[in-house]
């Protein structure tokens, strides 16, 4: 199923076919493809670049589909890889998976300013949910591993 080019988002570089490696759902995913291209809310003279996550019902495009700035991308990055060390190398230190006293994880630098990463304590099941998360991403070790070890090698060749 080819990505469409006639809608607001341009794709100039498509990865379709993701449907089959989309990690836990692959082969049963509606996410059929994603893009890097023109970002649909450019503006007249301003040229922005997003990446799109195609999903398909399988009749039509999805207005779920998503477009995210590329900026946006690499700060999900960065958190999911920040997080999955935090709870694999510090927060088993703790007894309830975090410090109490003091939530933050990290504060990691980015354009003058930081991205202050910490353990969301307003969630009235904070302990249960880290819990969670926890055994998902060991679940999900072995997936997420191996394209962590991609993006590693892709950085180091940058």
């Amino acid at each position: 199923m080819d990505i469409p080019t006639d809608l607001k988002h341009k794709p100039v570089i498509v990865a379709e076919g993701y449907d089959r490696i989309d990690g836990r759902s692959a082969y049963d995913s509606d996410a059929k493809g994603l893009s890097l291209g023109l970002a649909q809310w450019n503006d007249r003279g301003r040229v922005d670049i997003s990446a799109k996550v195609w999903r398909h019902t399988g009749e039509k495009w999805s207005r779920q589909s998503e477009e995210l700035p590329l900026h946006r991308v690499l700060d999900l990055a960065i958190l999911v890889c920040r997080s999955m060390r935090y709870l694999r190398e510090e927060g088993y230190r703790y007894p309830r998976g975090y410090d109490e006293a003091d939530p933050t994880i990290d504060r990691i630098g980015l354009q003058g300013d930081a991205m202050t990463l910490s353990v969301c304590t307003d969630n009235d099941h904070i302990d249960g949910d880290l819990r969670l998360l926890q055994d998902a991403l060991a679940r999900d070790g072995e997936l997420l591993g191996e394209r962590i070890r991609v993006l590693s090698a892709l950085l180091q060749d940058m």
